[in-house]
């Protein structure tokens, strides 16, 4: 079998470049090749996104750099099926539809919506702490 397939949600994308943490560490595995980052184009423009939220306080080129070295690292796929699974975020379904398409293990998330649901067809939603305690097992 090959590595773990991981889809981070936009927040843990964001923190992982943005401050030290869990989710840092997150991204530490996906650079070294230990699990592979899968997300697709509406998880992109997403993040591209949110990285212009003034709250965050990225310079044009932290912005770039940051792109840069996700689209590097990460493997895109397209979804074919939209589920409706989250009702109270219709939003959040992108994450289960990438996981979905990619036959991805994990979503790493910290929004309440996703961690609601725990599993979904075999893939299974955790925040970061919950995932790296999952690696050390």
């Amino acid at each position: 079998m090959g590595k773990k397939k991981v889809v981070l949600d936009t927040n843990i994308i964001i923190s992982a470049f943005g401050w030290e943490g869990n989710p840092r560490k997150i991204l530490r595995m996906i650079l070294v090749r230990e699990i592979e980052l899968i997300l697709s184009s509406h998880i992109l423009a997403e993040v591209k996104r949110v990285l212009d939220y003034p709250k965050f306080k990225f310079n044009e080129q932290q912005k770039r750099d940051i792109l840069s070295i996700v689209l590097r690292i990460a493997k895109l796929v397209e979804p074919k099926v939209n589920y409706d699974i989250i009702k109270e975020d219709a939003t959040d379904n992108k994450f289960i539809d990438c996981a979905i398409e990619a036959k991805a293990e994990f979503i790493i998330t910290g929004d309440a919506h996703l961690l609601k649901i725990k599993e979904y067809k075999c893939i299974r939603i955790l925040t970061p702490r919950e995932f790296l305690e999952l690696q050390k097992e």
